[in-house]
């Protein structure tokens, strides 16, 4: 691979709670990867047009505010209709194990409850990126 992996890590919605996100963010760029972390109160399509300015193969939402049915299905859509197929969106969170596999059904990457370890995040990345995307 020529380049790192490029991660955009967001909070989506009024969830203020950023602490594990940053967490993440640091454990990836740690691993290797180049993540851009947005901050805070981030809309879907701020969301996806950060990514697609920044050419990132994956994307990383930290939702604990129950919001993961609307969030997740948006965000898709929006990767959708920008020809974004080849971009990974995964996340992770208080999110009920249904909702996980009904939005891995849609088509969202595995998404991490919480205590899940930073190395077991950052090698799905690694794995998914080097069988999907082509450099």
């Amino acid at each position: 691979m020529s380049r790192p992996i490029r991660v955009l890590v967001a909070k989506v919605g009024l969830d203020g709670h950023d602490r594990g996100a940053k967490v993440i963010a640091t454990a990836l760029r740690d691993a290797g990867m180049e993540v851009i972390y947005t901050g805070l109160r981030q809309t879907p399509e701020m969301v996806v047009n950060a990514a697609l300015q920044e050419d990132v193969d994956a994307i990383g939402i930290s939702i604990l505010s129950g919001a993961h049915n609307t969030v997740f299905p948006k965000i898709l859509q929006l990767l959708k209709e920008k020809k974004m197929d080849d971009v990974l969106l995964t996340g992770g969170g208080i999110i009920p194990e249904d909702d996980m596999k009904s939005l891995h059904e849609m088509g969202v990457g595995k998404l991490f409850p919480p205590e899940t370890r930073t190395t077991e995040i950052a090698d799905y990345i690694k794995n998914w990126v080097k069988e999907n995307r082509s450099f």
